[in-house]
């Protein structure tokens, strides 16, 4: 099952980047303009949580059987200190998560405004978090925490 999820989780990766910064930049232009809250804004708000969450469910499956979170669970005591087995096995995880909690109530929240302005507002402030977390929680080249390459 790892092997399929795998490319799925990749493509998902890129789908979801693309409708949280869709749904940054459609928030940032309507709370600028003071545009008025369209069916398209609101779509993009709602799928933006669905795909959100729909890469969550394919990660937590990955992560419960990836070789690499395994190894960092059934390591014992100081042996846990590898900076790569900490960033998969906790860190990775917990930001992910965080984000996309983040993204989950930005998009309530926005639903539930009465003013335009104020879901756009909503939209803009909880879903640029949540791309910052997601951005701090990905194992880059240049990170202390994880030295992994980017292909």
């Amino acid at each position: 099952m790892y092997s399929i999820l795998l490319p799925l989780h990749s493509l998902f990766r890129w789908i979801v980047l693309a409708f949280l910064l869709g749904g940054i930049f459609r928030a940032f232009i309507g709370f600028i303009k003071n545009r008025v809250f369209s069916k398209t804004d609101n779509i993009f708000r709602h799928w933006t949580a669905t795909v959100a969450h729909i890469q969550l469910l394919i990660g937590m499956v990955l992560y419960t059987q990836s070789p690499f979170v395994q190894l960092f669970w059934n390591t014992k005591g100081s042996d846990k200190s590898s900076k790569d087995l900490f960033f998969f096995g906790v860190i990775h995880i917990g930001c992910m998560l965080l984000a996309i909690t983040l993204i989950t109530i930005g998009s309530a929240l926005a639903k539930r405004r009465d003013l335009d302005t104020d879901k756009f507002k909503t939209m803009l402030i909880w879903f640029s978090i949540a791309l910052i977390v997601i951005f701090m929680a990905i194992p880059w080249p240049f990170s202390p925490l994880s030295s992994r390459p980017l292909l």
